[in-house]
């Protein structure tokens, strides 16, 4: 009886790599207009955070991806402070089907840098001389979603017209 040394066909699934390459901030601002009057004031500001990411390729599997976080805090309709944010990383990726690059760039990437401009916020506000900042995870799994489905909305929209 011959012995059978191959694996199950479950076992020899080919499994793509995502790996860290550099991560560094690319971009900050930080605005506070209206000091040193801001801080003899008792504020009860509203704030308003945006995301965008950015993807450039650098050469065959390795990707600059640059998420930018906008921070405004306002007091009625001045601007207390304003920071912007642009958290970069380089990432090679390889190994996994090219349908699948999109989402990995626009959810794994992301996941990756949020916690270090989560930091970087954090820090540039308390140096300004304000109260620390936290921002709060985001899923950019269902961002993503939400914005294929944005899109294909879109698309149907145009091809009904």
């Amino acid at each position: 009886m011959a012995e059978d040394n191959s694996e199950p066909a479950a076992n020899q699934q080919i499994t793509g790599q995502l790996s860290i390459q550099k991560i560094y901030v690319k971009d900050l601002s930080f605005e506070a207009p209206n000091t040193p009057g801001v801080f003899t004031e008792k504020l009860n500001p509203t704030v308003d955070i945006n995301f965008s990411t950015e993807t450039t390729t650098l050469g065959e599997d390795q990707f600059e991806v640059v998420l930018s976080v906008t921070v405004t805090v306002k007091q009625d309709e001045r601007n207390v402070y304003l920071v912007e944010a642009k958290q970069a990383g380089i990432f090679k990726i390889n190994g996994f089907a090219s349908e699948h690059l999109p989402a990995i760039l626009a959810t794994a990437c992301p996941n990756i840098l949020f916690p270090y401009a989560r930091e970087v916020i954090s820090e540039i506000v308390t140096k300004g001389g304000f109260p620390q900042i936290l921002l709060a995870p985001v899923n950019f799994d269902q961002v993503y979603a939400l914005e294929l489905q944005r899109r294909q909305q879109a698309e149907e929209k145009v091809a009904t017209h």
